[in-house]
C-alpha cells in the first residue's frame, strides 16, 4: 500500500539516537552508529522522532509500505516489559564503589547549591528575577544521582532547570526559547546523561538557542552511567 512512512538519511544522521528513543513504536534502532528504520510495519507515520533530530535527517516519504501493525507494536511492548532490557537507559547493572573506612571521622554536611524553585522546566516561570546575568544549568534529572559531586561543580554558579526528555510530555524547546527571549542570560551549560534518550535534552536546547536569536555560550557535559564526566 501506499503511505506516509519516515525516511532517514543516513549521511545525515549523527548517531545521537533521539530519534530511537522519540519513537514510541520501536520502529527505530541504532545501527553501526546510525538510526535506521528497521520495522516499516511498526511506523505509524505520525513522526514523533521528527522535531528530535538535531540533524534534519529524519522526513516523510509517500510510498509503498507495509500497513501499520498496531497488534504487532503492542506485543513488542509487551515483551519489552517482561524483559530487564529496553531502552538503553533503563539497562540495569551494579556499581560497585571502594568501601570507606568505618573508623574514618565523619564528614561534613554537604550545603544545597540550589539558588531558586522551582527547578523543573516545565514548572519554572519564563521570567524571574534570578533570570538576570545568569549562567543557566540545563540538567538530566538523573544527572545529580550519577555524578557524586554535582552540586558543587555544577549547581553553584547557575541556575538549575531540571527535566527528563524520556518521560516528560512535549517538548522543552519552545520554553526555553521563551527564557532565553525574556531574560539576560550570559550562559547555557547542558549536562546529559549518555543514555540516547539524553540526546533530546540537547536538542531541544540547541533549538531554543537558535530560535532565541542569541549568541549565547554554551557547553555539553556527558555523564557516565556509573558516574563519571565523559567529555
Amino acid at each position: 500500500m501506499i503511505r506516509r512512512i519516515i525516511h532517514i538519511d543516513e549521511e545525515a544522521c549523527n548517531g545521537c539516537g533521539a530519534c530511537a528513543a522519540a519513537c514510541h513504536e520501536g520502529a527505530i534502532e541504532m545501527v553501526d552508529g546510525k538510526a535506521r528504520l528497521t520495522r516499516e510495519d511498526y511506523c505509524d507515520g505520525l513522526g514523533d522522532c521528527l522535531p528530535v533530530c538535531p540533524t534534519g535527517a529524519i522526513t516523510f516519504q509517500e510510498r509503498e509500505a507495509p500497513a501499520y501493525n498496531e497488534a504487532a507494536v503492542l506485543a513488542a511492548k509487551s515483551r519489552a516489559k517482561a524483559l530487564p532490557c529496553g531502552c538503553p537507559g533503563t539497562q540495569s547493572k551494579a556499581i560497585r564503589r571502594e568501601s570507606r573506612d568505618c573508623a574514618a571521622p565523619q564528614e561534613a554536611a554537604v550545603t544545597s547549591q540550589l539558588s531558586q524553585w522551582p527547578v523543573q522546566i516545565k514548572l519554572v516561570p519564563v521570567k524571574a528575577p534570578y533570570f538576570d546575568g545568569a549562567n543557566l544549568l540545563v540538567a538530566a534529572d538523573c544527572a545529580a544521582y550519577a555524578y557524586g559531586d554535582f552540586h558543587r561543580e555544577f549547581m553553584g554558579k547557575h541556575v538549575t532547570l531540571i527535566g527528563c526528555p524520556k518521560l516528560d510530555q512535549g517538548d522543552y524547546a519552545e520554553k526555553l526559547k521563551a527564557i532565553l527571549e525574556a531574560n539576560n542570560v550570559k550562559s547555557v551549560t547542558v549536562a546529559r546523561m549518555e543514555v540516547p534518550c539524553c540526546g533530546a535534552m540537547e536538542n531541544a536546547v540547541v533549538r531554543a538557542l537558535r530560535g532565541s536569536g542569541k549568541f549565547i555560550p554554551w557547553r555539553v557535559v556527558t555523564i557516565s552511567t556509573d558516574g563519571r564526566i565523559l567529555d
